[in-house]
């Protein structure tokens, strides 16, 4: 396991404070704000630590209050809904300087055999044969050095390969509203269910609005042709999976209007299981 790793690991290992009271820590993104992952991961942290081992994270949905301050701890309070026979609910709130910056209802639920189907994998090269970030990034000159060094910072601890061109490596003219990138994480994890599902959840914040700005034509963030931030998330795992092998992230973007552009996607094991289905709606702005 590298050291960015397990930086990402003590950073999602939550303190308790009090019963169902919990604090993580915060460091800046590419943006200088909180990570909306990190928040969403943290989030699920404090409500899977409240339900029984036996109940598994089946959905999560999820609202992006304000941005997070990344020189401030954030305290992640846990309201326990209901606890049935079958599904346990939690709602999860982040606040920083007294105010709530994030909210998240996640839902839990013993194991239990029925009908089983899915929609297939999508066609996707083999991630062995794709470049690394490190690779990939040497090759936009475009890029001020300083946002390369702080991207691949921040996904140190992720083994995330796109498939084509992210938006801010090739802009200028619209495409296909669609995007694909494996990724795992950089060492092994232990065989905990809830982490996981809590990494999974922080990996799909990176690259889920891309498809949105490939239909425009537009850089993203990165390049400063566009602003924006997560507005709500929402995740369904429909089988185990682990974060530590390949899985693919197939996004693409059904609309975009008013200032908000939505992205959609579902993430398969390799071996063509599907894992997890993915919506999060952003603020996507064109500068003036």
């Amino acid at each position: 396991m590298n050291e960015a790793l397990n930086d990402l690991l003590d950073l999602l290992d939550l303190e308790q404070i009090e019963e169902n009271i919990f604090r993580g820590q915060s460091r800046s993104a590419v943006v200088p704000r909180v990570f909306g992952g990190q928040v969403a991961a943290q989030a699920l942290v404090a409500a899977g630590r409240t339900v029984p081992a036996d109940r598994h994270a089946h959905s999560l949905h999820a609202y992006f209050l304000r941005p997070g301050d990344p020189g401030a701890p954030i305290v992640y309070t846990v309201e326990r809904i209901r606890d049935g026979r079958s599904f346990t609910t939690r709602r999860a709130v982040a606040v920083q300087h007294g105010r709530p910056i994030f909210t998240l209802s996640a839902s839990f639920q013993v194991y239990e055999d029925g009908l089983d189907h899915q929609i297939p994998m999508p066609p996707a090269p083999d991630p062995e044969t794709l470049p690394t970030s490190v690779q990939r990034m040497s090759g936009y000159g475009h890029l001020p050095a300083t946002m390369v060094e702080k991207f691949l910072e921040a996904r140190e601890a992720i083994d995330l390969r796109y498939v084509e061109d992210p938006p801010f490596g090739r802009f200028g003219e619209p495409r296909d509203p669609h995007s694909q990138v494996w990724f795992r994480t950089n060492g092994k994890l232990d065989d905990d269910p809830l982490l996981h599902v809590v990494l999974a959840t922080y990996v799909s914040d990176m690259t889920l609005l891309d498809s949105v700005l490939l239909a425009h034509g537009r850089g993203g963030w990165a390049v400063g042709d566009v602003v924006g931030a997560s507005l709500d998330h929402a995740m369904w795992f429909h089988r185990p999976f682990r974060a530590d092998e390949w899985l693919l992230y197939d996004q693409e973007s059904p609309s975009a209007h008013g200032g908000r552009g939505l992205g959609q996607a579902r993430i398969y094991t390799q071996d063509g299981s599907l894992a997890i289905s993915v919506i999060q709606e952003g603020v996507v702005r064109v500068p003036r």
